[in-house]
């Protein structure tokens, strides 16, 4: 598929579907109200800073991104967020992330950002190759967590 015209666009309704499915390939989980809750939030609500992001080949939508700004988090200064991308296994290694990572920066870019955050897990071996091929590294926060089980 790599030589097939690829085009970067903002989501629609009709695409959450196709975004349902897609997620539940690549983690194999069925979140559907998560993905329903998202759209209203970044598709269907209109907000500074957040953006959701399909990706087409051939006509056909083949992933998705999905980031907003966050803003003075921890003394964090404004700075884009990615929390999920996904693409079709069909089509990996086709630039098809690589060109949803950077539509969504051109976005951040545009409103006036200069930083691109995620988090991955250690085990997310796809992800963490992903981003770390696209030049992103480990920042200046750390990530902690508590369990709230009894035990």
């Amino acid at each position: 598929m790599s030589e097939t015209t690829k085009a970067f666009r903002d989501a629609v309704t009709a695409d959450l579907d196709t975004v349902i499915r897609l997620d539940e390939i690549h983690t194999g989980l069925a979140k559907p109200n998560y993905w329903r809750e998202m759209f209203q939030t970044y598709v269907v609500e209109e907000h500074f800073g957040r953006y959701f992001l399909i990706a087409e080949a051939a006509g056909e939508m083949v992933g998705f991104i999905v980031g907003e700004i966050r803003t003075w988090e921890f003394g964090s200064p404004p700075c884009g967020w990615v929390f999920a991308v996904n693409v079709s296994p069909d089509c990996r290694e086709d630039g098809i992330g690589s060109g949803l990572l950077e539509a969504v920066c051109q976005r951040f870019r545009q409103d006036g950002v200069s930083t691109v955050r995620t988090m991955v897990s250690r085990n997310d071996g796809l992800n963490l190759s992903f981003f770390r091929s696209q030049g992103m590294t480990a920042g200046p926060y750390m990530e902690l967590e508590k369990s709230l089980e009894r035990g």
